[in-house]
Formats: C-alpha cells, structure tokens, sequence
C-alpha cells in the first residue's frame, strides 16, 4: 500500500523577505508540488531567497482551486509532498488553501504548516486596540447592500475585527462602517504593513472614511474596535466632545451631531443643546 504524502501550508511574507526563515527555503527546495497563487511572484521569491525549486511547480489561484484541489489530493495519496504558498501570508485565510486542507484532512493525509507572518495579527498588534480577544471577517462584500447588511449583523460585536480591503474600496467601507457602528468606532488603517511606505491611520470610522476619500494605494488592514455594551445612561459631554472632534475634521456640525446622536441612542434635539452650550 502506498504511503499518503504530506501537504505543507507555507506563510509567505507580507512585506520583507527576511520574515521568513530559512525552512521555506528548504521546503521550496525538497517538495514535489509547490502549487502556487501566482507562479511569478513565486519564482521571484525563490530568487530572493536564493533556493532553486525542485519539484513541478503549479498555479494554485481562486479560479481553478477547486478543480486544482481534487488533482492534488490524488498526488497526495500516491505519496508526494504538496507545498501550498500564496502570494503573502498564509494559505486558507481569504487565500486559496482552505478547499485542498479539507480535502486532504478527509482524506487522511497529514497536514502541516510552516507559519510565517500575518497582515492580521501583525495589523491587530499595531492598531492600539484591544487585542485579548478579536475575530477576522476578511473581505466585506463588495456591492453596497450586502456590505451594509453585513456590517450591520455585526454591530453588536464586542470583539476587536480585522478585515481586509481593496483600496479602491477603502472610502466607501469606511462610510458603510461609520454608518453601522457609529462615526467615533475607534480604528485603524494599516497600510503597505512591513513595507517601505508603511502607514498606519488610528482614528474614528468617520474621520478615517473622509482622510481615505482623495483615494489610497497599497494593501489594506482595517482594524475596529469592538462594541462596548451600554453601562448606564449616555455621557452628553462626552458626545458633545465627540461631535467637536468629528467637526474640527471637517465634517459639518450638524451631520456630526445626527450621526453621533443616532450612534449613541440620544435625541439629536438633546446632544444639540449641550453641544450648543459648551
């Protein structure tokens, strides 16, 4: 009977190429199949990391993972190694991965990794936020509705939340998330993280959603702050000093007010008096 492989889930880096150590190399090296997202960043990787690919190499991407999935558990039951590598971070979180792992867990092959970094931890380890306890909800749908409703379903999260981004998106998630879960939800933006233009945006929902506005270039993290349950009723000064903050970014005091009365379950009529006293 012939001896099940192994398939290896292999972290890419995310930025800089010394974040990985020195068995990827070795695992680029030694595997039969190294099913890749993008076949030319993988040989450029192996450039940088000075190591020549011994097995097949194949193309391993959303459009034909499934069908690349059920061809590589077969080479996986007649005994060869499968390395999987995304583009960066680690294979199966919103990359291809997750479809040929559950395959190959069904099938009884063993399944490892080699961990590298993580735009999400890294990004959850810099946003200031809390970090005890998160959850990662990747990339909200794209069309408007569905973002909206999504957003909306997760309001009441008490949990920090990473997700990601395209940045030609960036602005109006920003808006759909200010409109769900209030315009002075604590965030952060990391952008091009581990790279040379690295930044990094902490701020309200509203706030961040207009600075991204003119546009923004690079990969994306976005960083929430979960809900933070009522403990008694609303703090009118408090607010009132949110409403100053969201106004003295640019945005009118009159929308500062609605969105942070409607935010807080306050009468706009009410916020508006002490915003309008102090």
């Amino acid at each position: 009977m012939t001896e099940l492989g192994k398939l290896v889930l292999a972290g890419a880096p995310i930025g800089q190429v010394g974040d990985v150590g020195p068995r990827l190399a070795d695992a680029l090296a030694g595997a039969d199949v190294v099913a890749a997202e993008d076949t030319r960043r993988l040989r450029r990787l192996a450039a940088d990391l000075g190591v020549t690919i011994g097995g097949r190499v194949v193309s391993y991407y959303d459009a034909n993972e499934a069908e690349r999935a059920k061809e590589l558990v077969g080479v996986l039951r007649e005994g060869a190694t499968v390395l999987v590598i995304t583009d960066a971070g680690m294979p199966g979180v919103s990359d291809p991965g997750f479809r040929l792992t559950r395959l190959a867990v069904e099938a009884g092959v063993t399944v490892t990794a080699l961990p590298g970094p993580s735009a999400v931890t890294t990004a959850l380890a810099v946003s200031g936020l809390p970090s005890d306890r998160f959850c990662f909800e990747g990339f909200p749908p794209r069309k408007p509705g569905e973002r909206a409703r999504r957003l909306a379903a997760l309001a009441g999260e008490e949990r920090t939340m990473v997700f990601f981004e395209a940045p030609h998106r960036l602005a109006a998630t920003l808006a759909a998330m200010a409109e769900a879960f209030g315009p002075g939800r604590r965030a952060a933006v990391c952008r091009e993280l581990t790279k040379t233009y690295e930044e990094i945006r902490r701020d309200g929902l509203a706030v961040l959603a207009a600075w991204a506005e003119p546009g923004v270039k690079g990969e994306i993290t976005i960083v929430v702050a979960g809900h933070e349950p009522d403990t008694g009723p609303p703090d009118l000064a408090a607010l009132a000093a949110e409403v100053e903050r969201l106004a003295a970014a640019g945005m009118s005091r009159k929308q500062a007010v609605a969105d942070v009365a409607k935010a807080a379950g306050v009468p706009k009529r009410e916020l508006y008096d002490v915003v309008h006293r102090a």
